[in-house]
Order: structure tokens, then sequence, then C-alpha cells
């Protein structure tokens, strides 16, 4: 609507899957894209992409570049890229991303906080006179 919506769900290939009755206890980390059509308690860190497919279920933090959210998620989600959250989908929680997309029939219960990933501020040393 506001900005360019053929972006968003782009996430490339799945490189892990978690089939739908599969169950994990723990934290998972990749560097690829994971998507989650089964059962998560334990969070999600490090990920390129986290897709979670329509009965995926997270309970735990997401921390990855871009995540779509199809199904229900009960933790934070902080992503560097974007957060979407496809009709049906259930967020409670805190999630930060600079792009936010919610379609209609969503839930969101938490906070949100929208910025740009900012640069690094090197601050300028400051060296004191010698003064006699």
């Amino acid at each position: 609507m506001f900005g360019k919506k053929e972006e968003v769900g782009k996430v490339g290939k799945v490189d892990t899957l978690i089939g739908q009755g599969a169950e994990i206890k723990g934290t998972i980390s990749t560097k690829g894209t994971l998507r989650i059509d089964g059962s998560v308690d334990g969070g999600v860190a490090n990920a390129e992409a986290v897709i979670v497919g329509e009965d995926g279920k997270v309970k735990g933090d997401i921390n990855a570049q871009t995540v779509v959210v199809g199904g229900k998620i009960t933790g934070n989600i902080t992503a560097s890229a974007s957060i979407e959250m496809l009709p049906h989908s259930q967020v409670k929680g805190d999630i930060s991303a600079p792009q936010l997309y919610i379609a209609e029939g969503a839930i969101f219960e938490g906070n949100c906080v929208m910025s740009k990933n900012q640069e690094k501020v090197i601050e300028p040393e400051f060296k004191s006179k010698n003064t006699k």
C-alpha cells in the first residue's frame, strides 16, 4: 500500500524445513532461510529469513533479517529488514523492524519499534589540553 509490496515475502530458497507435526525444543541458529510448519519451543537466532507457515507455532524470540508470519508466534521478533504478517497470523510479543506489513485479519498484541538501521557513529576522540 505505502511501499514496494512486491519485495516483501521474497526470501529465496528454503535451507531448513521443520515439517508439520515436528516438535523442536531449544533455540535454532541458522544462517540461511528457515521455514517452520511444525512447533518450535525456544526461538530462532541469526537467520537470514524465517517463514512461519499457517500451521507453524513458535514460543520464543526470533532474530532474523526477514520474518514472514503465517502462523502463531509468542515471543519478540527482531528483524533487520522487514516483518510481514499474513492474514490469520498471530503475534503476541514486541516487534522491531524498519519495515512492517500487517495484512487484514492478522492479530498483533505487543509493542512495535520501527527505525532504520543506523550506522555506528564514531565519536571523535577529545584530548585534554595540558595547561601550565
